[in-house]
């Protein structure tokens, strides 16, 4: 028989034993647990390389932003796949209208939400992505990029690859979807870069490049343009410039 100081110790002892087997269990569990994240991340990161690299079953995959919507259209060849709400840029840092590819996608953070994925815009960086400012969607809103909700810009992010063609309307004018502005040295746009392309076809813009920047090339290639046509020499791209290059917005 065991005295009361022994019984005590016993039922210590066996205490002590129950704790040690549940801490090995623990241990135990929180190291397959461990294992079981890296396995879903490298799981995970797998399935992102993959959607990068192709489109999961469509041919002719493409988006369609239109910003006096305030939406972003996935389109499969003429078929609508989905289409989601978003935010656009400020009428002081316009969206940029055009025609563009996808060429990056990442995982990015802060104010620029859980997905990116970047443009081939020339005059800057514009991408559409999520957000931390949910309330902002529906509105103009940004600096220029197409904002979404992250739960959206997640989605959008499973099906869209490098290459996927984007875009970008202002209604029915296209890359005069905000209207026709004075034009001055500097301004960069989808605006800049039909006028440069319009010069281009008529053989004053020589170069093969339009990059959306009025800078001291095409203002020379402007110049030229004018005095073939008999218009005043002005650094000004106005309304007496655009007829000549026929730019007519028409209601």
């Amino acid at each position: 028989m065991l005295c009361g100081g022994g019984i005590r110790l016993l039922k210590i002892f066996r205490i002590i034993i129950v704790l040690t087997l549940i801490g090995a269990l623990t241990i135990a569990f929180g190291h397959l647990l461990k294992q079981g994240d890296v396995r879903g991340l490298n799981e995970y990161i797998e399935w992102e390389n993959n959607m990068i690299l192709k489109n999961p079953d469509y041919e002719d995959l493409k988006i369609l932003v239109d910003i006096s919507e305030k939406k972003l259209y996935l389109l499969n060849g003429n078929a609508l796949i989905k289409q989601y709400t978003i935010a656009s840029g400020k009428i002081s840092s316009p969206s940029p209208l055009g025609y563009w590819k996808v060429t990056s996608k990442a995982r990015w953070g802060s104010g620029f939400g859980t997905r990116w994925m970047g443009l081939n815009v020339p005059w800057g960086k514009y991408g559409i992505h999520g957000t931390n400012k949910p309330d902002s969607i529906g509105y103009n809103a940004s600096a220029g990029c197409i904002r979404m909700h992250n739960r959206d810009v997640e989605d959008l992010y499973k099906y869209v690859k490098h290459g996927t063609p984007v875009t970008i309307i202002n209604g029915e004018f296209g890359p005069f979807g905000y209207g026709l502005r004075t034009i001055k040295p500097g301004d960069i746009g989808a605006d800049v870069m039909e006028v440069q392309r319009r010069l281009q076809a008529l053989g004053y813009y020589k170069m093969d490049y339009l990059d959306g920047k009025y800078g001291p090339y095409m203002e020379d290639a402007l110049y030229r343009f004018q005095k073939d046509n008999g218009i005043a020499k002005n650094h000004k791209i106005t309304y007496e410039t655009y007829k000549s290059l026929g730019v007519i917005m028409m209601e």
